[in-house]
């Protein structure tokens, strides 16, 4: 395929589902755009430049990638980068409902971008960045949940 695909979400922090999903973009499309979300509005642990540089630590394995960061409409995001195609990880069939309608809102204000659904291993089906960051401000063991630039930065965070 000679398309691009956005990738977006908040990344606080990059999990291993968002990097599965990443990886398997990367297989299907040539150049992944991934968006990190400015979203303040979730209080997020870490910076809009921390969660940059931890995407792109995670990520440096990958070619083809591209990381910028976005406020606002994704769908707007995507066009102004020349993306068609927007790249959604499904964990379980409870995400299933708001990304539905997300991708029919998507599809009804920008018909000519697309949503592609992919669903990340098993093995991080369950995996969240909230349920990541508890983890690590509780004490615990973090590394089947992250990459190691995340792990190592939750430990700086939370000693």
């Amino acid at each position: 395929m000679n398309e691009a695909a956005v990738c977006a979400g908040t990344f606080d922090p990059i999990t291993m589902g968002h990097l599965d999903v990443i990886e398997r973009a990367s297989r299907i499309f040539p150049r992944i755009v991934l968006a990190v979300a400015t979203n303040p509005g979730k209080n997020p642990l870490f910076s809009l430049e921390e969660r940059i540089e931890l995407v792109r630590e995670s990520t440096a394995h990958l070619v083809g990638i591209e990381i910028d960061s976005f406020a606002g409409l994704l769908v707007d995001f995507a066009e102004s980068k020349g993306v068609r195609v927007i790249v959604r990880g499904l964990r379980a069939f409870s995400d299933f409902e708001y990304e539905f309608q997300m991708a029919l809102t998507n599809r009804k204000l920008k018909p000519q971008i697309e949503t592609l659904f992919l669903m990340p291993k098993q093995d991080y089906s369950y995996v969240s960045s909230s349920n990541v960051r508890e983890v690590a401000q509780l004490g615990g063991d973090t590394s089947q949940f992250v990459p190691v630039p995340v792990q190592r930065a939750l430990t700086a965070r939370f000693g």
